[in-house]
């Protein structure tokens, strides 16, 4: 499961958010990643357990969360894809005040150790473009312990299962994930999940 950092100490309410979430993507490893209310709508439908918020501002994200949890669903929410939050760590406790959300996804460590901090599941993305920003990710997890880590583009098998021989946190694949096979391939890589927009493999 999730491997713990020794030097940091987390809030214990942030255990069974983690064990639920572990067994959310054992039992269902697709999860909705939604770009708008079309997309919500449809993943609030689905099968998916474990929903990615991806769009959203200040004034109607506590709206949004609700929705996902009335269906009984997990919420993530993409703060830096949320308009009027800054890219401080103040605006993970404000977010947190705001819709209560399950998790938070962000491309700063900075954010995702707050949201950590607060009690929340962790999530950093990271995006794949060339073996430097391999290295530098997995020189990154060596000082930093993200509860997951999500990365893009998920269709690289090769380059996934490098850096799941280097670290035991947990990835997600994202971005170009479009069909059965992907998903196939993502999770015989050693994914723990997969995060999509396409309705189509939500349905899978």
């Amino acid at each position: 499961m999730v491997a713990f950092c020794s030097f940091f100490i987390y809030p214990k309410e942030v255990f069974p958010k983690l064990n639920k979430l572990h067994q959310q993507l054992l039992d269902s490893p697709v999860i909705a990643a939604v770009k708008d209310d079309v997309g919500l709508r449809g993943a609030l439908a689905s099968e998916c357990q474990v929903i990615f918020l991806l769009y959203g501002s200040i004034v109607n994200i506590e709206e949004l969360v609700q929705q996902i949890h009335r269906a009984g669903k997990t919420c993530f929410v993409h703060i830096d894809l949320m308009d009027g939050f800054s890219n401080r760590e103040a605006a993970v406790d404000g977010l947190v005040r705001i819709c209560h959300p399950d998790g938070v996804i962000s491309t700063r460590m900075p954010q995702v150790r707050r949201a950590q901090q607060l009690g929340l599941v962790g999530i950093l993305r990271a995006f794949l473009l060339d073996s430097m920003s391999v290295a530098t990710l997995l020189q990154q997890l060596e000082s930093s312990r993200p509860d997951y880590v999500e990365v893009l583009p998920g269709i690289l098998p090769t380059v996934i299962r490098e850096i799941t021989a280097k670290t035991t946190i947990p990835l997600i694949a994202g971005g170009l994930i479009r069909g059965k096979q992907d998903v196939i391939q993502a999770l015989q890589a050693g994914v723990t999940a997969v995060s999509s927009s396409s309705p189509k493999v939500w349905s899978l």
